[in-house]
């Protein structure tokens, strides 16, 4: 696709799904994506937040994935060597979960399949879900290194997750232990603190009085959970309670199962809360386990782990837990124990994934102590060393998190990940962690071993994510050379999943934070600012939306339309807007290339003589490429949309293109020349700026007007250069913009079409202005539709006329017969009470000395001559009252 000259002319409308299609295969063909090229380079890295294996990608996802291509086309053509590396999670409990469901549509569970040929219909999901995610990157136009894609189940990552483990384990980091944890009755494992989320449900709080053995009375608790009443072991007070004090040590004759349990004193009770009793149950409560370890009360399991009632609980035993609930509280109120129950709002805990109600449950499992780890995390971060957050405000909520974590829960009872590598003796009980598989028992020699069942939590392989994907622990090239990564972009809700997990194990392993930054955009809601849900139906599907509008308009709609952190809401009417922007970029490209037919990139010469409107244009691009690499460099991609939609819309589109056509059409060869090397340098650097949101249309467009190189991909990012400044030029088009719409709003406001010539005096404030309008005549008559036109100094205002004040002159329309010298009295009056409305606002400003004490000195300047502006058209407004009402 090189070429330096223009291709034939462009189509009338731009069609986006042959232009995608065609350039996202030119891309990959071309390898324009691939890292390692320019070994010379800087390098640039950004690791994908791996999207799970579970289905298709969600609106969600393509913010976080557009704007870490903005940032990766960007510093590809800054001329980095910059690599967005792919790939994939296998999502345990959420990939097991989809597989089993439609084993359960076929009649069939995974235990009829047996591990392994379970094992394989979970590779076939994945292999048929990887490549429909794979499809979605390419309609979005990631520009993705596919050459390094990673899966986190791949054999490189399993062995970077077996050293970190076993690392861990020999550190003493890693144990097995037997705690309460969160369990999920539905999908039957454990799950971590955090994948946990908490619903207010309206519930009861049950009163139960206990019977105390030796008949003198009872004891009261309260609890939300009267079935676990079922595996109390104690009742505890406060030692410092008085109203119990002959009690403790005292025996209570447990309703239903009758055991007899003790009355202990711990200072977990509370005085004031409730009737400063509390029930033990060491089995079922985390709170409560760590009472039953201080007194060595029996831990008394009370349910199985599909949540149904166990032996233990005597005549419930194979009652489901909540209608035990309902069986026990009817029994107990019977019986004369539950004496009242209290309608009670609570949090509740369900599974992120399942949805079921989590069960507090003791098991054997295995944990990674995290206070050494966190310990140092926390030192890097508060040292000035650690991760920069954007917004700055997440730093906070990394850190409140982390200096209060708990040791995390890492085994799960499935089958789908990776399995940990503990080996059991069956001849001699001994317990082996080891990096590679063992068959024969190093203490004892037999072969009579068996593998730990369990694997680990997802997270615990994704946390390794920035480093296991380039080669670790082996030092490859690409680790040495692309580690630390310079970004991480994703979503506020899993700071606490998985940045946090990735800047500890990072800090342990490596030495270095994973990556430099940390953007933390916000969720997609819908149009009313919900969030989007199966339930309420309020979805977006990225597809359809590529469909309707194409990839640029949305990833131009959903890049541009927050700031970092904050939430994001899906408007279609926003799509078609973008849609619309790209049309107006596609039109005045058209134009242009209609006014290039042949020339080349090596006829560009704007080191010419160039018009006023041709400086200006310059300048305006030149500022352009200076800020949207500032905002861009700052992660403000909505700043950064709204000055591109600015520049190109109003500055580039509405303004100089009219103003160019004088001289494309005129008949001086040399301004025509001039103003074609222009248009077409404005138009590539626009193109290029555009590139990192819209990459089909720019690419499309930016193939027809001259060029050098094969792709925009790799084109030479603009920048900024002072030669292009150009003030004086600014000045003038400004007043003469300031002209041409005053006119207009005149010409609307009495509705005197543009097709209707009229007569304009302008009267300018001093001689350089009157030079100024002079040198512009053609642009006015031109703009104005002007049948006459008169510029001079001495001019007299004609008694009946409109009058507009602008900066540097005063514009006198003389529309005998159309003007109502009473309207036109009342719109200057209006206009007068905008002006004073200024004059008293920025009065008020600089009148504010703690304002002037903290500006700079430069904005203190422009607002002075701000207010001197506004007060010398209000002295020539209130003059020109004072004329008509004679």
């Amino acid at each position: 696709m090189a070429d330096n000259q223009t291709t034939p002319a462009m189509p009338t409308t731009y069609d986006p799904k042959t232009a995608e299609q065609k350039w996202y295969d030119f891309w990959k063909q071309g390898q324009f994506f691939k890292a390692g090229n320019r070994p010379d380079a800087e390098p640039y890295t950004i690791v994908i937040p791996p999207p799970n294996v579970t289905g298709m990608l969600h609106i969600g996802h393509a913010l976080d994935f557009t704007l870490q291509d903005i940032l990766i086309r960007t510093k590809r053509m800054q001329g980095y060597d910059a690599l967005w590396l792919p790939g994939t999670d296998h999502a345990g409990i959420a990939t097991q979960t989809k597989v089993e469901q439609k084993l359960r549509e076929q009649g069939i569970t995974r235990y009829d399949l047996g591990r392994e040929a379970f094992l394989e219909k979970v590779w076939e999901w994945k292999d048929q879900y990887a490549n429909t995610i794979r499809d979605q990157w390419a309609k979005m136009g990631l520009s993705l290194d596919y050459s390094r894609e990673r899966f986190t189940l791949d054999e490189g990552l399993s062995q970077a997750v077996r050293e970190v483990f076993v690392s861990f384990y020999e550190k003493g980091l890693i144990y097995r232990g037997k705690k309460i944890i969160n369990w999920d009755p539905a999908a039957r494992t454990a799950l971590s603190d955090i994948e946990v989320e908490y619903k207010e449900l309206n519930g009861h709080l049950y009163h139960l009085q206990y019977p105390l053995k030796n008949g003198k009375g009872f004891i009261t608790v309260a609890t939300t959970r009267p079935e676990t009443m079922l595996g109390d072991s104690a009742v505890a007070v406060n030692p410092e309670d008085e109203r119990y004090a002959d009690m403790i040590g005292e025996l209570i004759v447990l309703p239903i199962t009758g055991r007899e349990i003790p009355i202990i004193a711990d200072d977990y009770a509370e005085k004031e809360f409730g009737s400063g009793a509390v029930k033990i149950t060491p089995a079922h409560d985390p709170n409560d386990f760590e009472v039953g370890l201080r007194h060595d009360l029996p831990q008394i399991i009370v349910m199985d782990e599909t949540g149904v009632m166990n032996e233990e609980a005597g005549p419930y035993a194979g009652l489901d837990r909540f209608e035990c609930r309902k069986q026990l509280v009817k029994d107990l109120q019977e019986q004369g124990v539950c004496v009242r129950i209290e309608d009670h709002v609570h949090q509740v805990g369900h599974s992120e994934r399942s949805g079921a109600v989590i069960e507090p449950y003791l098991s054997t499992q295995w944990f990674v102590a995290m206070k050494p780890l966190a310990d140092r995390a926390i030192e890097v971060q508060k040292s000035g060393k650690g991760v920069h957050f954007v917004p700055d405000r997440f730093d906070k909520t990394y850190l409140q998190w982390i200096e209060n974590v708990r040791d995390w829960c890492i085994s799960r009872q499935l089958w789908w990940g990776h399995r940990i590598p503990a080996w059991y003796c069956g001849a001699c009980g001994e317990m082996h962690v080891a990096r590679e598989d063992i068959t024969a028992c190093p203490s004892c020699g037999s072969s009579d071993l068996s593998q730990d069942n369990d694997v680990l939590d997802t997270w615990f392989s994704s946390g390794l994510w920035p480093f296991s994907t380039l080669g670790w622990p082996e030092q490859t090239e690409d680790y040495k050379r692309f580690y630390p990564t310079n970004v991480l972009v994703t979503g506020y809700d899993i700071i606490y999943f998985w940045v946090a997990r990735m800047i500890f194990t990072g800090l342990e392993f490596t030495d270095q934070i994973p990556f430099k930054d940390v953007l933390m955009h916000g969720l997609v809601r819908d149009s009313e600012g919900r969030k989007m849900s199966k339930s309420l139906g309020n979805g977006v599907d990225p597809l359809e939306v590529i469909e309707k509008y194409g990839a640029d308009a949305m990833r131009f709609m959903i890049s541009t339309g927050s700031t970092p952190g904050q939430d994001l809401r899906f408007r279609w009417e926003k799509v078609e807007q973008a849609r619309n922007f790209a049309n107006k970029i596609w039109n005045a490209s058209r134009f242009a290339l209609m006014n290039l037919e042949g020339f080349k990139a090596e006829d560009i010469n704007i080191n010419v003589e160039l018009g006023t409107a041709d400086r200006w244009i310059l300048h305006r691009l030149n500022e352009t490429v200076r800020e949207v690499t500032r905002l861009i460099d700052g992660y403000d991609f909505g700043e950064t949309g709204r000055l591109l939609y600015n520049f190109i819309w109003d500055d580039l589109c509405d303004w100089y293109i009219e103003f160019a056509k004088l001289n494309l059409y005129g008949s001086d060869e040399a301004k025509k020349r001039a103003t074609q090397s222009v248009l077409a340098y404005v138009l590539d650097r626009t193109q290029r700026l555009i590139h990192p949101f819209m990459p089909f249309i720019s690419e499309e467009i930016w193939q027809h007007l001259p060029h050098e190189g094969e792709s925009i991909t790799v084109a030479p990012w603009p920048v900024y250069e002072a030669a292009l400044e150009a003030p004086d030029a600014v000045k003038e088009m400004e007043l003469l913009m300031d002209l041409i719409r005053s006119v207009r709003n005149v010409r609307a406001e009495v509705n005197v079409p543009m097709s209707k010539k009229i007569e304009l005096l302008i009267k300018p404030s001093d001689a350089a202005a009157e030079a100024l309008l002079q040198r512009n005549e053609e642009f006015i008559v031109r703009f104005c539709g002007t049948s006459k036109l008169e510029i001079g100094l001495s001019l007299a205002a004609p008694d009946k006329a409109m009058t507009a004040i602008v900066t540097g002159a005063e514009l006198y329309l003389p529309l005998a017969g159309l003007l109502d010298i009473s309207q036109e009295i009342a719109r200057l009056e209006k206009e007068l009470a905008t002006l004073n409305n200024e004059v008293e606002r920025i009065e008020k400003k600089l009148g504010n000395e703690g304002f002037v004490a903290k500006a700079p000195a430069k904005v203190i300047e422009e607002e002075r001559a701000k207010m001197a502006d506004y007060a010398d058209k209000r002295s020539k407004v209130v003059a020109r009252i004072a004329e008509l009402r004679g």
